[in-house]
């Protein structure tokens, strides 16, 4: 496995689990462990791509707009996936963790919000046969990680997911954000787990194409133009220089946009297991939010 080089050394300031031996040929990180027919899900899989989902406000969960549109015709056009495998800015962790959590709660993780928002449930089972399989898989390439039982889904997962799938009839496996991982980091994650796309499970990453709160102005039809020029200066790297959207870093004044860098880092573990983008959405949303959801193939 070949990852790409960092443009400059602005790309990465932390230290995290990186895999030493990418030059050798490995046995790509499979789902069949998990099933108890690993053959019957091979012959007729059709392989789905990876997505990255801006989330914006817990409110997208009872939002009807062109946001929650795209998102359900996403659901209604893609092959139904056997399990669903997401990263959520919302979800930090000292190491790697995977939610084998076989019937995860719905986690109001936030505070200030109408009513209606707390009675909202997302009952969608867990897949802990799948969680433990990705995890062995990954600690046997050297990269510590854990399952963790008793995770929750936070609203960066349930929030998009109530309408790319309202039924919660695909089980969720959450991977979590480690805080010491950057672009490189989440990259090369979602790299080791590309091949889950030709088992039917959808790969998501979920956070933010821009992300200041302090910037926001609920419900304002006003656009921030630094955030809009920012996220059209990512999709065009994304597009021809795969390196040069790692080292997102070296965007002047990119602090404005992303004062921290979670809400951004999902997006690189979806490219990690795609790298092809097309975009299925793009918008803005209470100012400084910007809505965007890419495919990546």
């Amino acid at each position: 496995m070949t990852y790409p080089k960092r443009a400059t050394s602005k790309a990465s300031q932390t230290t995290h689990q990186r895999d030493h031996h990418h030059d050798t040929v490995q046995t790509p990180i499979t789902s069949a462990a998990a099933w108890e027919s690993a053959s019957a899900i091979m012959p007729n899989a059709s392989k789905l791509p990876a997505l990255f989902i801006s989330h914006g406000a817990p409110t997208l969960a009872i939002e009807q707009s062109a946001t929650t549109s795209a998102l359900a015709r996403i659901g209604q056009n893609l092959p139904k996936p056997r399990a669903i495998v997401i990263m959520s800015a919302h979800w930090q962790s000292a190491k790697l963790e995977i939610s084998s959590n076989p019937q995860p709660k719905t986690w109001h993780d936030f505070s200030g919000f109408a009513p209606e928002l707390y009675d909202l449930q997302y009952p969608a089972s867990g897949q802990p046969a799948l969680a433990e399989t990705l995890a062995q898989q990954l600690t046997a390439r050297g990269i510590t990680c854990s399952v963790n039982p008793v995770r929750a889904c936070d609203h960066g997962v349930w929030a998009p997911l109530r309408h790319l799938y309202p039924e919660a009839d695909v089980p969720i496996v959450q991977v979590s954000l480690p805080q010491h991982y950057d672009s490189i980091a989440c990259y090369q994650l979602g790299a080791q787990l590309a091949h889950l796309r030709d088992e039917k499970i959808l790969v998501i990453g979920s956070g933010n194409i821009t992300h200041n709160l302090q910037a926001l102005r609920w419900d304002a039809d006003s656009i921030d133009q630094a955030a809009k020029s920012f996220k059209q200066w990512l999709l065009q790297q994304l597009k021809i220089d795969i390196p040069t959207a790692l080292d997102w870093q070296q965007y002047p004044e990119y602090k404005d946009i992303h004062p921290s860098d979670e809400h951004l880092l999902p997006l690189f573990f979806a490219l990690g297991a795609g790298q092809r983008v097309s975009v299925v959405h793009q918008s803005m949303a209470h100012h400084s939010l910007g809505m965007d959801i890419y495919r990546f193939d």
